[in-house]
């Protein structure tokens, strides 16, 4: 059960070793947050990030699960659901792929749809439909200001978080009324593992500051959380900005 200010008690994260899902995770226990599941592929890396959240002082548990095989989803979340009601469903899991590479290699480029868009509607479905039997519950999406506008520099990654932004939106206007509670979360470039060697883009944020964004808009009951805030005001030129001029820009 959330307590008084809108914070989780128990947490379930889809993508159990993203840096952002784990800095959120360790500020949400600093806070109220009990017990956490995470969700991933089985890994060392999974059990590292267990134990360090076990560190922090909360009851731990590591899940297999796998976005690229949605035929699973149901019955591996169901299992996390049966065990009690669950507060927060933290969708963290996507890759950015490789633009140059994934547009020479079909396949590839069909690996980053099918993980950060397919996968993901999957598990949202699933973990939608036991937050709305739970009658409460927040469902928080990471999605990416890459989805906003296509760019020549990562279009492939980009429109697969346009897709999942877009189905978050109509999910979370699916579910309103029923006590479940959809969040968007949308930031800038990310200094994490993944983007580690690219050149960083302007407003480029941290996993700290994505998960100080998330607990306020837990807070706030947010349907829609921007990181850094200015993006929003950025994001809304650019989107109006014609392709023409777009094109000759370095982005």
């Amino acid at each position: 059960m959330k307590d008084a200010f809108g914070l989780p008690q128990s947490l379930l994260v889809l993508g159990g070793t993203s840096e952002i899902a784990l800095a959120t995770a360790r500020r949400l226990i600093a806070r109220r947050t009990r017990t956490v599941w995470l969700a991933g592929r089985p890994s060392p890396a999974l059990e590292q990030a267990a134990a360090q959240l076990r560190g922090h002082g909360a009851d731990v548990h590591t899940v297999a699960f796998d976005a690229l095989d949605p035929g699973s989803h149901e019955a591996v979340l169901g299992k996390v659901f049966a065990e009690g009601d669950v507060d927060m469903v933290l969708l963290a899991f996507g890759i950015l792929g490789d633009q140059a590479r994934d547009e020479r290699d079909p396949a590839a480029a069909v690996r980053v749809a099918q993980t950060n868009y397919t996968g993901a509607v999957s598990a949202a479905l699933v973990s939608a439909s036991a937050l709305q039997a739970q009658g409460r519950g927040s469902l928080v999406v990471l999605s990416s200001v890459a989805g906003e506008r296509a760019l020549r520099s990562n279009f492939i990654y980009g429109s697969s978080k346009a897709g999942l932004d877009a189905f978050a939106q109509g999910l979370g206007d699916a579910l309103y009324g029923t006590g479940a509670h959809v969040m968007v979360v949308r930031p800038g470039s990310v200094r994490s593992r993944m983007t580690a060697g690219l050149l960083q883009a302007p407003f480029a944020t941290t996993p700290e500051a994505v998960a100080t964004a998330v607990e306020l808009g837990l807070r706030r009951r947010s349907e829609t959380v921007w990181v850094p805030g200015r993006l929003r005001v950025v994001m809304s030129v650019l989107r109006h900005v014609p392709r023409a001029v777009l094109r000759r820009l370095p982005l």
